[in-house]
């Protein structure tokens, strides 16, 4: 049970504040056997959102799923919807709906009847239960003859599609999701991921989504949640996440990075070999090591003709085609490695050693 009364929410009556988040937690903590799976964590959803929770395995987000779609009650911490308290309220009781990665489909059903389903449980007339079933059928792309056919024999993007349009037949005022791209195919996966975003657009729902997968982070969601051991480390859009990560966990985890440890120095930052590092002015960080982060689209082959605020030597190891990009892997004299990231159209040329740099403006500085 929830060790917060309703009676300990804050007051809400004052005309002067702010209507609530649609989604609130504060201070939620689930603790199995002593160990805190979700650990303090405070997170306003708002009306309309698309928000996407990523972090390693064990990060605790698929416990924090769990506790927003009613199948956990929280240790500590409470959580409202609309504000009223939802700790203990199950799952059937929520104006809310989880799409599960497994989709938890009824095999011996038809698609219309899958739809249909919790109309039927509402107890809402065959021909209303029809009509709306076809209406959602064609929100999520699926052809009307679909109606009659049996879920089993439809494919994995089909599957999917039947699991949104019967998730939107409940009317929820929140959809959840776990990974429920996971197991498709990169291309089917990229179609839906678009198709979803849609969906979420025209339906104007909130929806809270569970993966591991960054790129369906970024494409997808307005705001991303990043979790480590139990807490959000870091929340914003996918270009503040990407851009300006909150620490060296959070940039290396949301896309390859090239990473410079430095050190205070008098006067400034110098590298671990002495030579001096220009970093953007106005940074702020406290001790005496710090990480500079340089993206690999930041990073560029140096010539005389053209410079970079700093630079390093090393020879190409190793070259990959990303498509309308090239990645270049080259190796430093000390034997670290960097990643450099063009056009196709300007590809490098040369081989043996290699200069390469970046600007001051194009990387950020991250606590050690």
């Amino acid at each position: 049970m929830s060790s917060v009364a309703a009676s300990s929410l804050p007051d809400s009556s004052a005309a002067t504040k702010s209507p609530r988040p649609v989604l609130q937690l504060v201070d939620v903590r689930k603790v199995f056997d002593g160990f805190a799976a979700v650990d303090g964590i405070s997170l306003d959803i708002e009306e309309g959102e698309f928000v996407t929770i990523v972090g390693p395995s064990g990060s605790g987000k698929t416990t924090l799923l769990r506790m927003l779609a009613g199948l956990e009650s929280p240790s500590e911490g409470y959580i409202t919807l609309r504000g009223e308290l939802i700790n203990d309220v199950p799952s059937n009781r929520r104006p809310t709906c989880l799409v599960f990665q497994s989709l938890a489909l009824f095999p011996h059903m038809t698609v219309g009847d899958n739809i249909e389903f919790p109309l039927r449980v509402r107890k809402m007339a065959p021909e209303e239960r029809r009509k709306r079933a076809l209406e959602l059928m064609a929100k999520v792309r699926l052809p009307e003859d679909y109606y009659a056919k049996n879920v089993m024999l439809c494919s994995g993007g089909e599957k999917q599609r039947v699991a949104l349009a019967r998730a939107f037949a409940y009317d929820p005022d929140v959809l959840f999701f776990d990974e429920p791209l996971s197991a498709l195919d990169y291309k089917l996966k990229k179609l839906l991921e678009k198709e979803l975003k849609d969906l979420h657009r025209e339906s104007g729902k909130t929806f809270v989504y569970i993966t591991h997968s960054l790129e369906e982070a970024m494409v997808m969601s307005d705001r991303i949640g990043v979790m480590r051991a139990g807490k959000v480390v870091q929340i914003g859009t996918p270009e503040e996440i990407y851009s300006t990560p909150a620490d060296r966990f959070v940039a290396e985890f949301f896309g390859e990075v090239n990473i410079v440890p430095i050190r205070r120095a008098e006067g400034g930052w110098v590298r671990r070999d002495g030579k001096p590092v220009a970093v953007a002015s106005g940074v702020s960080i406290d001790g005496d090591e710090a990480n500079v982060v340089i993206r690999p689209e930041y990073m560029r082959f140096v010539t005389h003709e053209a410079g970079a605020d700093n630079t390093l030597s090393g020879t190409i190891f190793n070259e990959y085609s990303l498509g309308s990009r090239l990645q270049y892997q080259v190796r430093s004299r000390t034997g670290r490695t960097f990643l450099v990231e063009v056009p196709r159209a300007a590809a490098w040329k040369g081989d043996g050693e290699v200069t390469i740099g970046w600007d001051a403006g194009n990387a950020i500085v991250v606590g050690g």
